[in-house]
């Protein structure tokens, strides 16, 4: 029986821990063919050597082989802590999926897998994860740690996220960034995967949470997730439809056609006023197209890790 091809056809939310490894497998078996080139086989044991470190632990025959300086890992040893926030607000299920899958995925299986992919690197080089999970109130918080058993439990969490969408909720995400960043007291990689719709025009309170995750030195990058087809291009067919609001229920009948340029100017500026502010509080943003696959978000984890560390 061919493995992948049954996980493919699987749900999700059944193998997570299997496809996320799965798609590490992949990364790191391509990854000769971009900037880090050199890891493959040694990417879970080794870590780049930074000059000043003592050199007692490099490994020079991974030296003869790369001509790059590596040093060797420990059990005890974690050299990041990294957190992860997964908004799963009501618009994170958009479009509607039947059953999630590898190559049928909506807002939140996106950010769910990528998570999980992102945790498996972590997993590997014995880094420590946090997690949490906000939507109409904060569902979920737990601090870093790098143990095998708390990795499970975040596989578990996670498997859970999908099971069952809360009624139509509106979310004030600046709200829960705020309280997340008082809660992540040590210097840390910070990952966030939301689509940023918010149900209120408080663009200024939004910033300013954005911000306050910088609070402690971290490091923050934004995974700014959407369905390109759909929620950036209004790519729908020209005919008469009802247009939901699934965070607040109201709803709005036209043609797509009809307002298609103008939709695509807004937000398009929506998403340059999140560049801007981004960059003036030295945030990392990223776009991601949830139909895409997941190398976007792991050459990234890969660049501000080492910026890091």
């Amino acid at each position: 029986m061919d493995v992948r091809s049954e996980l493919h056809k699987s749900q999700l939310f059944q193998n997570l821990e299997l496809l996320a490894n799965q798609i590490v497998e992949g990364f790191i078996s391509g990854i000769h063919k971009s900037p880090f080139h050199g890891f493959s086989a040694e990417f879970a044991e080794h870590k780049i050597y930074n000059p000043g470190e003592s050199t007692k632990h490099i490994d020079w025959k991974l030296f003869a082989k790369t001509d790059r300086l590596y040093t060797k890992r420990y059990e005890d040893e974690t050299n990041l802590r990294c957190h992860m926030i997964l908004d799963n607000s009501t618009s994170m299920y958009y479009p509607k999926v039947e059953n999630l899958g590898i190559d049928n995925l909506n807002k939140i299986g996106f950010g769910v897998l990528a998570i999980a992919s992102l945790m498996q690197i972590l997993k590997r080089q014995r880094d420590a994860v946090g997690l949490s999970i906000y939507s109409d109130m904060y569902d979920f918080h737990t601090s870093e740690k790098s143990s095998e058993r708390h990795f499970q439990m975040l596989y578990s969490k996670l498997n859970e996220v999908s099971r069952v969408l809360s009624a139509s909720q509106e979310t004030k995400t600046y709200t829960f960034l705020h309280q997340i960043a008082e809660k992540i007291h040590r210097r840390s990689l910070i990952f966030l995967f939301s689509d940023m719709f918010q149900t209120e025009t408080e663009e200024a309170q939004l910033f300013e949470a954005l911000r306050h995750l910088k609070y402690n030195k971290h490091s923050v990058v934004l995974f700014h997730l959407l369905d390109y087809e759909h929620e950036l291009e209004f790519n729908f067919e020209n005919s008469p439809k009802r247009y939901l609001d699934v965070e607040t229920g109201a709803h709005i009948d036209l043609y797509a056609e009809n307002i298609r340029e103008v939709y695509q100017e807004k937000v398009k500026q929506y998403q340059e006023g999140l560049k801007l502010k981004c960059a003036q509080y030295k945030i990392k943003y990223v776009d991601v197209d949830v139909r895409s696959n997941f190398s976007q978000v792991l050459n990234t984890f890969m660049i501000e890790r080492q910026k890091f560390v």
